[in-house]
């Protein structure tokens, strides 16, 4: 037998991790509480896909470092059991040395060292050269709880 959560509690989890927003009602009146200090996540791009249980090939472009995204309703917007970025995700422009992307995680640090929570494929890959800018418009990425 299998289960599933409930489309509120899904919406509610999202609420908790990307907006760092208590979750009533879960054990006692005060629920599970968000950080006292929200934090960042950090959004990574990856030439390798990662996996439910791998981490993937991070890329290494030239000038390439992972974006901060503040855990907060101004760093992510948060739809029925979806959370999307609020504002755009814009990395630095490739230099000499470039790459071609398939893939993305939120993770916990903004190194290696930090936990994948979330990952997804890109809609396309995307071939990043000198000059080129990876960018994740408004609301362009998105992570499903289901």
């Amino acid at each position: 037998m299998a289960g599933s959560k409930k489309d509120a509690f899904e919406t509610s989890l999202l609420t908790l991790i990307f907006q760092n927003t208590n979750l009533a009602n879960i054990g006692d009146a005060t629920g599970l509480r968000g950080s006292t200090v929200a934090g960042n996540f950090y959004i990574a791009l990856f030439t390798a896909a990662p996996t439910d249980s791998a981490e993937g090939t991070e890329t290494i472009y030239t000038n390439y470092a992972r974006i901060a995204v503040a855990r907060t309703s101004g760093g992510w917007t948060i739809s029925a059991n979806n959370a999307y970025n609020t504002a755009a995700i814009t990395f630095a422009a490739c230099g000499a040395t470039g790459a071609t992307l398939c893939a993305f995680a939120v993770c916990t640090a903004n190194a290696s060292t930090g936990n994948s929570l979330y990952w997804g494929d890109l809609t396309s890959n995307l071939a990043v050269s000198s000059g080129i800018t990876p960018e994740f418009a408004i609301g362009d990425l998105d992570v499903f709880e289901d």
